[in-house]
């Protein structure tokens, strides 16, 4: 296991979605110099700070996607970011954990997720599982799984 994967619990640990990822990677994104100030805040210091495995590839599948974007990122762009991001020293990876599939069966029987919003549940499951105190998103479907605390950074 390298320096950035861990399945030891951290706290308090802050966790960014993908949808910051993308707004701080996209410089045509909407609230691209927010979350690009905020994620670059997060990376530069040197409190511990998380992203889930998924996320990374989510965004990967997002910044690439030519139906999303006009000129979407090419592969190479998309992992020299992801690179960047894993270069910061605090940064935590975090993978599915042996009990992350029965914290992600808890949070969709709960919130009856169905289709798509798996994903989201997953990142949850995945977050709750690492012990991370608070997922930063703007992302609000994310309220379906109030045992994770979520906070959106980019409004004041």
């Amino acid at each position: 296991m390298d320096r950035h994967s861990t399945r030891e619990p951290l706290q308090p640990v802050i966790a960014l979605d993908t949808n910051i990822l993308v707004h701080a990677h996209r410089r045509d994104a909407s609230l691209h110099k927010s979350a690009q100030g905020e994620v670059k805040k997060i990376a530069e210091s040197i409190n511990p700070w998380a992203i889930c495995y998924h996320s990374l590839i989510e965004f990967y599948g997002i910044v690439t996607h030519p139906k999303i974007w006009k000129a979407p990122s090419s592969p190479q762009q998309a992992f020299r970011q992801i690179q960047a991001w894993r270069a910061a020293p605090s940064l935590r990876v975090l993978h599915d954990s042996a009990d992350s599939l029965e914290q992600l069966q808890r949070l969709v029987i709960k919130a009856e997720v169905h289709g798509a919003l798996v994903h989201d549940a997953r990142i949850a499951a995945c977050c709750l599982s690492h012990g991370i105190s608070e997922l930063w998103t703007v992302d609000r479907d994310f309220s379906r799984f109030p045992a994770l605390k979520t906070r959106n950074p980019l409004v004041r």
